[in-house]
């Protein structure tokens, strides 16, 4: 049986204790426990760990020369702008996933969300790619990996076969895309993603970016398949910004709507969109949590591998100043983002599974807004990561 103890620190800015890891999981957390091995926390802050709950790790250009980016500024330009890079850059899917892994893994997050585009130019490597990063991560992180059809499904023949491999072949998650903006045909596209999830007893996730009422026509849908299907629980409506553009009692509804069918929402909080409101998705009952979206992408320059980075910006975008508030937003990147994407065993509790942060704060809203140095990372029941860098 291997053992660690964490000696003298402070669970989520509780009082300081001793907390004992057998085989990978917290066995005890209490005065006075021994274990042959120990790590000395000297009442650091001791946080779960960090969730990334919607990205895109096999596009990344993480670690690459910099990207000068001229794509121009519609949805459609920056999916046809990629498509052409992939191939100008020679992007090797499975080195880039690796390399932000790692880099997401040093900081503390210990379980990540991530979309794999499937499209008829590249098949499906880049979802193999990062079935193979899944399993070589095994027990360590944990890697959910998404099938998704970024550049559409229905206008282009034979991406929908490509999606009946890759769920085949063990993609974990249905991935949609704009049912009514991009793919124009919202029942189509509605029934081939939810058809999919049917046969091979997957989740969805429906990438969502469409504004204001088109956007909440199309959340009415989801929410109504998830029900009829008796999904919940099993649905996540990425971005939603929608949420964010309707007026106040429309956004109520809709809310109510998808807390009686169980569909979750992943926020990224960006600056430039109008975003589900964090505050009254929680207390209409909607599960809320976040990620980054894409890293140094041709999409975007910006983006880092930090969870308590994702956190803060979730929280500036939400105008949460109280440290209350200021928890909310760490908590979209640990027990919500573990709940909405259906992670098991995650937090700081007897039988979780042993992943943990440690950092130099005194509350967690410190360790959100001045995102500390991570002195430890636990996963897989032992020590990866001192300093930001992976042992």
């Amino acid at each position: 049986m291997t053992a660690l103890l964490l000696h003298n620190v402070r669970p989520l800015g509780g009082a300081p204790t001793d907390v004992l890891i057998e085989d990978g999981r917290f066995a005890a957390f209490g005065p006075g426990l021994t274990a042959p091995t120990s790590e000395n926390g000297h009442g650091a802050l001791l946080l779960p760990g960090l969730i990334e709950g919607h990205t895109h790790l096999d596009k990344s250009l993480w670690g690459m020369g910099w990207y000068v980016n001229e794509c121009g500024p519609l949805l459609t330009d920056r999916i046809e702008n990629e498509r052409h890079q992939r191939r100008a850059l020679g992007l090797d899917p499975l080195r880039q996933a690796r390399r932000l892994a790692d880099d997401f893994l040093a900081l503390g997050t210990t379980r990540i969300r991530s979309f794999a585009d499937v499209d008829t130019e590249i098949g499906l490597s880049h979802l193999h790619a990062l079935l193979a990063l899944r399993q070589d991560r095994a027990g360590v992180q944990d890697i959910q990996v998404i099938a998704f059809p970024q550049s559409g499904m229905l206008g282009r023949p034979g991406t929908f076969d490509l999606m009946v491999q890759a769920m085949a072949d063990g993609a974990d998650i249905v991935g949609g895309l704009d049912p009514s903006g991009i793919e124009r045909d919202p029942k189509g596209h509605l029934d081939a993603i939810f058809g999919l999830a049917e046969r091979f007893s997957r989740p969805v996730d429906v990438h969502l970016h469409e504004p204001g009422e088109l956007g909440a026509f199309s959340l009415e849908l989801i929410a109504e398949r998830t029900q009829a299907l008796s999904m919940g629980g099993r649905v996540v409506v990425s971005h939603a910004f929608c949420l964010g553009d309707v007026a106040p009692a429309r956004q109520a509804a809709l809310l109510a709507m998808l807390a009686r069918a169980g569909v979750a929402i992943a926020t990224t909080a960006p600056p430039s969109r109008n975003v589900p409101p964090v505050a009254a998705c929680r207390a209409a009952g909607v599960t809320i949590f976040g990620g980054n979206d894409g890293v140094r992408d041709t999409w975007t320059p910006y983006g880092s591998p930090d969870m308590l980075t994702r956190a803060m910006l979730i929280g500036l975008k939400n105008d949460f100043r109280r440290d209350d508030q200021i928890a909310m937003a760490l908590d979209c990147v640990t027990g919500s983002a573990a709940l909405g994407c259906g992670f098991a065993n995650h937090g700081l509790a007897v039988g979780a599974r042993a992943e943990a942060v440690l950092v130099d704060a005194e509350t967690i809203a410190q360790a959100v807004v001045g995102q500390p140095k991570r002195r430890l990372v636990i996963a897989g029941g032992r020590v990866v990561a001192r300093d930001n860098a992976l042992c």
